[in-house]
Formats: C-alpha cells, sequence, structure tokens
C-alpha cells in the first residue's frame, strides 16, 4: 500500500512539474486509472474532448510531455520492478516487470501456432506494442489505423482480395 502511495504522489509531483503541461487546454476527468494489473496515467485527463485530445497529441510530439514524464518515474522508481509504456494518444501505463503484451505469448505454448501476426500503433521503443511486436516468437507489422490493419491483414492472409475495397 505505501509503494502504491508513493507512487501516485509521485505521478502527481512530477507531472505538475512538467512547463509544458501550462500550455495544455484545461485537464479534465481521470487522471490515474486503475486498470487490472496496470495504472493508466494521463497528463489531460481522460474526460478530454476529441479536439483537447488531438491538441495534447501534437504538443505532446512536440514538447515529449509523456516521454519527461515516464523518464522523471523510471528515475524515481528504478530498481522497483516496474515499466512504463506510452498508450495511445494521451496517456502512458505502469505495470510491474514481465507484465506487457507479451505476457500473453506464455500461454499459448511454444508448439500451438506456427506463425504468430501482431499489428500494433505504438511500435517504436517505449510504446506500449513495442515488447510484443519485436518479439521473435512474433511477426511484428506496424500499423496506423484500423483501416490500415484491415489492409494489412488482406495482404498478408488474402493476397487475392487485397486490393478490394
Amino acid at each position: 500500500m505505501k509503494s502504491s502511495r508513493s507512487l501516485i504522489t509521485c505521478l502527481l509531483r512530477t507531472g505538475r512539474c512538467s512547463t509544458s503541461m501550462d500550455d495544455c487546454s484545461p485537464s479534465s476527468g481521470t487522471f490515474i486509472e486503475f486498470r487490472n494489473g496496470m495504472l493508466n496515467i494521463s497528463p489531460i485527463g481522460r474526460s478530454c474532448t476529441l479536439e483537447e485530445r488531438i491538441e495534447f497529441s501534437e504538443l505532446d510530439k512536440k514538447e515529449r510531455i509523456r516521454e519527461k514524464f515516464v523518464e522523471a518515474l523510471k528515475t524515481e522508481f528504478a530498481g522497483k520492478g516496474l515499466r512504463f509504456s506510452r498508450g495511445g494518444m494521451i496517456s502512458f501505463d505502469v505495470f510491474p516487470e514481465g507484465w506487457d503484451k507479451r505476457y500473453c505469448l506464455d500461454s499459448l505454448g511454444q508448439d500451438s501456432f506456427d506463425t504468430i501476426h501482431f499489428f500494433g500503433n505504438e511500435t517504436s521503443p517505449g510504446g506500449n506494442d513495442f515488447e510484443i511486436y519485436a518479439d521473435p516468437r512474433t511477426v511484428g507489422h506496424s500499423v496506423v489505423s484500423p483501416q490500415d490493419t484491415v489492409q494489412r491483414c488482406r495482404e498478408i492472409f488474402f493476397p487475392e482480395t487485397a486490393h478490394e475495397a
């Protein structure tokens, strides 16, 4: 209990120290969301409007708000068995070491499938799809949208229909 309280205190302290956040639209809603096995942290708040989400995402690309936030937390909690990764446009995840998306691969077993394809949009280092995308047990595909995923699946699994609309 004490460690989760110190994590939340650090999250609040670190998030408000970012000068870039002063340039953001007003923050709204849930900033720290408890999910199964992880925390999801959104510096702008999960209840932001679509316009605020896009505005924050653009600012984050320039100012690296989430990246700086994560780096501060990595320093503060070094050696505590926590991992941090970007998720979506406005948040990042905090979870125990080993609980990333690769966790499901252990349940499948070595010989269950000849090939496992993974499609994700946050596949660069630090993204919440990176570990499973780069895992040698998968064939990783970086996509930008649901439509891109459908197109890539058609190309891979149904090449004869890949160019049909």
